[in-house]
């Protein structure tokens, strides 16, 4: 299949770049650009897209905004964000994860980088490496005042009593920053059954991805974070 990608960003020249870039790979094509955040989340309901590369500030709506439009709208559930930005701060990351996106990337990252990062995204899986993933949630996290009693612990209660004994097992592994190979070594089990696991936790928690599972895991008080 055909990745579809739609690129989100105010600067006219980046988004040439960006296409020019994406369409030169056979698994995927640019579907349409946008200049701010509200066409952005239009575009990828009309030209059903399943990867947006947005960058994370355009005027009027910006990219953090789209993307927690994105999230929030069942119709978009397929579609998956690449946040981008010329800024690599951590904060940055952890806004981006809890707005609903899949990942983020600077823009100066290498085109392979991000070609790459189309194609994880596209199949649902988180950009950041687990051990970078485990270090920036848990830090802003502890920062956020996020505690068992906090609402979004609340919020998330019902769903939580949703997962079975090995599910919540598996939730407090991937977001301790374990691959689902190091997961399947620890419980004795194959991959493919952690991906089982892992899909049926998402499906329960309402998480788009693996990135929202972690984020999950440390808001809802399931798994606290350490501050070293």
């Amino acid at each position: 299949m055909t990745i579809r990608v739609l690129l989100a960003d105010d600067q006219t020249l980046l988004r040439s770049a960006f296409r020019v870039l994406v369409d030169s790979e056979p698994d995927m094509e640019v579907v349409g650009e946008a200049a701010d955040g509200a066409q952005a989340v239009t575009l990828a309901r009309d030209l059903k897209a399943d990867v947006v590369l947005m960058d994370i500030r355009m005027p009027g709506t910006d990219g953090l905004a789209a993307t927690r439009m994105i999230s929030s709208d069942p119709a978009l559930a397929g579609v998956h964000v690449v946040m981008l930005t010329t800024f690599e701060v951590d904060e940055y990351v952890v806004q981006s994860l809890r707005a609903g996106a899949s990942g983020f990337l600077g823009k100066g990252a290498e085109p392979d980088e991000l070609l790459s990062a189309i194609r994880i995204a596209a199949a649902g899986d988180a950009l950041l490496s687990p051990a970078a993933t485990k270090g920036l949630i848990a830090t802003f996290l502890a920062q956020g005042g996020s505690s068992a009693e906090g609402p979004a612990a609340a919020a998330y209660s019902a769903r939580l009593a949703a997962l079975t004994v090995r599910e919540r097992e598996v939730l407090v592994l991937v977001a301790g920053g374990h691959s689902n190979d190091e997961i399947a070594d620890r419980l004795e089990v194959s991959p493919l059954t952690v991906k089982t696991h892992v899909n049926r936790a998402m499906a329960k928690l309402g998480a788009r991805d693996r990135a929202q599972l972690v984020v999950i895991a440390y808001e809802s008080g399931l798994v606290r974070p350490r501050v070293e």
